[in-house]
Parts: structure tokens; sequence; C-alpha cells
């Protein structure tokens, strides 16, 4: 099992880690800082380095991370240290830290349209340089857009804290409105959960990286919104330092 770093401090930049088997261009390590596509949170990015026999340093691009059961697949591009190696990792923190701040300035308004609309989420998709998700929502006026954006942007101002918990799945399920999905994506196989609390703003299961604070959001603004279905509408945003 591949211990996920991130989960538990998502500013984390840097770890050293051994290889534990190299699979079809992929490496596999014992631990990781290195966030795997899910979610809707696109994977990390960066680099891999070790010493070679010559006792030179040699370096691999990690190029993309996915899930595979308990294990976490780093592809790479180049040469992969063999098994058993001790690897120094280092993520491209712009990338990552750009999709910190849209995580959490989508999980924030996420958070204004239930209180505003009692609209639940039906998808989300963050990326690099924009965001977008999907709400149970029939009316989506220009009005309400604007007052939507308006009232995302004033909590963010507020800088409201961000906490990480990991909680029993009972204990977890205790907390009103915990699923904020149509649909609980859970299996019941997960005994522990994982809970973002945006202080007074939101609070779900979730397994996605965030800032500490929302001031560190900025700006959010809504860019684009699309009808889906009648009862189905996207929202597309993206954050302004």
């Amino acid at each position: 099992m591949t211990d996920q770093l991130y989960l538990r401090d998502a500013y984390l930049k840097e770890m050293d880690a051994t290889v534990q088997d190299v699979r079809d261009g992929a490496v596999i390590l014992d631990q990781t800082v290195f966030y795997a596509t899910g979610g809707g949170q696109q994977h990390d990015t960066g680099t891999l380095s070790w010493t070679g026999p010559d006792g030179k340093t040699q370096q691999c691009r990690v190029v993309e991370v996915k899930k595979q059961g308990p294990e976490l697949l780093h592809k790479i591009e180049g040469e992969a240290p063999p098994p058993g190696a001790r690897v120094h990792g280092e993520i491209d923190w712009d990338r990552r830290y750009a999709l910190m701040r849209h995580h959490t300035a989508l999980h924030s308004m996420s958070g204004v349209i239930y209180r505003l609309h009692g609209a639940l989420v039906t998808g989300g998709q963050m990326y690099v340089d924009r965001a977008r998700m999907d709400f149970a929502l029939e009316d989506l006026s220009q009005e309400r857009l604007q007052e939507i954006e308006d009232e995302t942007n004033r909590l963010m101002a507020e800088g409201h804290p961000v906490h990480v918990s990991i909680l029993p799945r009972e204990e977890a399920f205790q907390i009103p409105d915990l699923i904020r999905t149509n649909i609980n994506l859970l299996p019941e196989a997960i005994q522990e959960v994982r809970v973002v609390n945006i202080e007074g703003i939101d609070q779900q299961a979730d397994g996605g990286t965030h800032v500490n604070n929302t001031s560190e959001v900025g700006r959010v603004r809504i860019t684009k919104k699309e009808n889906k279905g009648r009862i189905n509408k996207r929202i597309e945003i993206i954050v302004e330092s």
C-alpha cells in the first residue's frame, strides 16, 4: 500500500521514498506526495531522483499518477529507478497549488449554492487554469449567478480556516449533509472518512487537496454557465490572484 502523504498535509512538496516495484513504465513507491487523479482533481507531476550505481544522480519525470487498488502508479518519462532504490520526489508546486485553490473555491461555492438554493452536486472537475461544477438546479438566472459569485467572494475574503480530519465512518456520517453529491460515492468498505471542513462555509467527505485558508484562493469569477438538462446546470470558474 502506498502511503498518501498529501492526505494529511497538502503543503508537502517533496519526500524520500523506497521503490517497491516498476511495472509498465510506472514506479510504485512506499509513500508519496504525488496526488493521483481522482474525485475530479487532476494528478500531480514532478521528478524522481536517485543515486545510480556509478554514484551519479539520475532523474526521471513523473507525468501521470493513478490509483490501482491500494497502490499508486507513477508513470514516468526516462529511465526508471530500480526496485529497492531510495528516491527523492518533488512535485511541480505551482501546478498543485493552482489545483488546491480551485478545489477550495469549488467547495466553497458548493456550500453557498446549497445554502441559498438547496442544490446538490452532480459532478465536478478541477484543472490548473479553471474548474467546473454541475448542480441539480432548475433555475440559474444571471441574477442568481451574480449572487452566488458575490457571496463566494465575500466568504473567501473573510479568511475562513480549512481543516482536514480522518474520522471513523460511523462518526463521520453523524455530520449533517456530509455528502453533498446526489449519489453517495463512498463504498461501504471504507471505514475511515476524510472530512474537509471550510469553517462556516462547507463540510464534506473529500479526498482532494485544499489550501489552509480561503484567503489564499483569491477572487473567484464565474466565466461560463451551461444547461446540462432540465434540472442540471454547470458553472465554470477561474480563480484570480
